[in-house]
């Protein structure tokens, strides 16, 4: 055990944020604290590091155990620049190093037995100078703060020339360096760009101390953490394993805590309606076993209805109408800001059912392709082309849509003006906007709040083509799954930039990463992005890959080669049009067959044919023979599934 926390709880005023909250940590677990804004999870870190006093409940540690914390914010009060800082946490290894030094100075002023004595003293500094890491820490301490995202000319920067992210990089650098038997990061990748958040996922995985961390990048949390604690509804839940794992575990949970529910609300009514009957017979022998009845009904424990905080957001995506097959051609188009040139020459084609993720690092152009698209911005040169009866809904990541000077339920009155009062505030409760809150100015308004608005406005749209820019910032993980599940049941067509690789990996079917100006196409999700871009970095050490795909500009980027190219994107997508057809038609055919299995079992229950086994043996004979031809459909939907 490296620690132990049992019936902790703390309340600010009235409002209870944590109620018996336990759980136990052994040595090198690693531990993700989640649940809904405002559930506690950050208050819990304080209590563990030691920032903030519980009202009631214990924290034990194992003996000698060293924490490092890192809190969402950092104070600027440190002195020297971000190597001194970083390098402070081996004041001990940086002593014995000056020692060392010293020592090195003297024996050239020292003979005989006093150097032969100062000699043995060295060796046996040096050894242990060696051991605690002295050879290492200096090139440790510089890997680590590139790794962070900082270049070595950042290294002689000062606190007061940092921003708020870069100076909370500097303190996790500060305490990765330090390696202490348990880390507790609250928030660590906010402010980390996706390199960065994948150079810390592999330290944190190869990490041998204990780590208690909260995050919102549920894909990180897949790859670094063993165990999740769950803190809805003010109390804990543990479960092992990651993420991915925990969701899985929590909804069966939340299924069997629901059966369980329902079945003891059965038993209660049905006990209480025979207690009735008996008190209504009047009879001294009855009333008495309805008291009896009675007292057993009330020594039951009851259960408290399993139901989620807050009651989650509803969203559901639904376009009015069908776009046509081509949904959006975009032709040689190129972006700049002044000298800045973002993109050249790009060519995308979309077709209907696609759901696209554009990925790239910060400022390669990502944002400024969608507003393009959008019509918020003019490109340099190039065209952009909408098919036929496309409706566009565009999510804007700094929700520059929303007016600030309106309140909630005047936003929503001024964008659909045909809605009753009653249908918006239905469609606000949906969102989690009850009450007086309708009212609230959205000035007012969180980040996860306007997040939210946001996306209530574009259920509403009844949109067929969704154009969303980092449409998870801001929301918590249950709001995200929502989300996500709204999106993989949307019949439209999705475009969208992400940094939230979860997200990116459940819902996206095709890849374009923008790099150097230019995108290369991936035919799959997140999980198969990587892997192709491993293949290719195992293939080539050190260079980027650059796939011979339909829109991929960067093996030719001359006018005619970008001809060429998108000529090679129309032969593709025929070829995607086909297998699309192809799909259909055999969906079709399984459709029709598995029609009639249901209706020869239909058949099999009539009276009639059951007393004739001449008709059964036929009915069953055609069942036989249409259960091994959609045996054969699947395996050619599923290898076409594969191209």
């Amino acid at each position: 055990m490296i620690l132990s926390c049992q019936n902790l709880s703390k309340s600010f005023g009235e409002e209870v944020i944590l109620d018996g909250v336990s759980f136990q940590m052994e040595a090198g677990e690693k531990y993700a604290v989640v649940g809904p804004n405002g559930c506690g999870k950050s208050t819990l870190l304080k209590l563990i590091a030691g920032q903030m006093s519980a009202d009631a409940g214990d924290i034990t540690f194992a003996r000698d155990v060293n924490l490092g914390y890192l809190a969402q914010y950092q104070d600027d009060s440190l002195e020297g620049n971000i190597l001194d800082i970083v390098l402070d946490s081996c004041r001990e290894l940086i002593a014995a190093e000056a020692k060392l030094r010293a020592m090195e100075t003297r024996m050239s002023q020292l003979m005989g037995e006093e150097l032969n004595q100062l000699l043995e003293d060295y060796q046996m500094a040096s050894e242990s100078f060696e051991r605690m890491g002295g050879l290492t820490f200096r090139s440790e301490a510089t890997g680590i703060l590139k790794g962070l995202g900082f270049a070595e000319e950042d290294f002689g920067k000062t606190p007061d020339q940092l921003s708020g992210g870069q100076l909370t990089r500097v303190f996790l650098a500060k305490l990765l360096l330090l390696k202490p038997d348990l880390l507790i990061l609250d928030e660590p990748i906010n402010h980390l760009d996706l390199a960065s958040i994948q150079w810390l996922e592999t330290f944190l995985g190869n990490y041998r101390g204990g780590l208690v961390i909260v995050a919102h990048d549920r894909y990180f949390l897949d790859r670094i953490v063993d165990h999740v604690l769950d803190l809805s509804n003010h109390t804990s839940h543990s479960y092992k394993g990651n993420y991915s794992a925990f969701s899985a575990q929590r909804e069966r949970m939340m299924e069997t805590l629901r059966r369980e529910y329902a079945k003891q609300q059965k038993a209660i009514e049905h006990q209480e309606a025979v207690i009735d009957r008996l008190r209504q017979f009047n009879r001294e022998k009855s009333i008495k076993r309805a008291d009896s009845r009675q007292k057993i009904l009330n020594k039951m424990e009851i259960m408290q209805e399993p139901i989620e905080e807050e009651h989650a957001m509803r969203l559901e995506l639904t376009p009015e109408k069908e776009s046509g097959k081509d949904v959006l051609t975009v032709e040689n188009l190129s972006m700049g800001f002044g000298e800045q040139e973002l993109f050249r020459g790009l060519n995308l084609l979309i077709r209907r059912g696609e759901r696209l993720a554009v990925l790239g690092e910060n400022g390669t152009g990502k944002t400024t392709l969608l507003k393009i698209i959008n019509q918020k911005l003019t490109a340099r040169s190039g065209q952009i082309r909408l098919g036929a009866n496309v409706t566009v809904g565009y999510y804007d990541q700094a929700q520059q849509e929303l007016d600030d000077s309106k309140s909630l339920f005047e936003e929503m009155a001024d964008t659909y003006p045909s809605l009753t009062n009653t249908k918006i505030r239905n469609v606000l409760a949906a969102f989690l906007f009850t009450g007086e809150d309708v009212y609230k100015k959205i000035s007012s308004l969180s980040g996860g709040e306007r997040g939210r608005l946001s996306l209530a406005k574009l259920m509403l749209s009844g949109a067929n083509f969704l154009i969303l820019d980092e449409p998870t910032n801001h929301l918590d993980m249950e709001s995200k799954d929502i989300l996500e599940r709204a999106l993989n049941g949307y019949r439209g067509t999705l475009l969208y930039v992400s940094h939230d690789r979860y997200f990116v990996n459940r819902t996206a079917t095709r890849i374009l990463e923008l790099r150097d100006g230019h995108f290369t196409e991936y035919l799959g999700n997140y999980d198969y992005f990587l892997a192709k871009k491993q293949e290719a970095e195992e293939r080539n050490p050190g260079v980027q890959e650059q796939t011979n795909s339909p829109c991929d500009d960067s093996l030719d980027r001359t006018a005619d080669g970008g001809k060429a190219n998108w000529a090679e994107q129309k032969r593709m997508a025929a070829v995607r049009r086909k297998l699309e057809n192809a799909r259909e038609k055999l969906e079709e055919e399984i459709a029709g067959k598995e029609k009639r299995i249901r209706e020869i079992l239909q058949l099999f229950e009539d009276p009639a044919i059951a007393t004739n086994s001449a008709k059964l043996n036929d009915l069953s004979a055609e069942q036989g023979r249409l259960q091994d031809q959609i045996d054969g459909l699947y395996e050619a939907w599923a290898s076409l599934d594969e191209n």
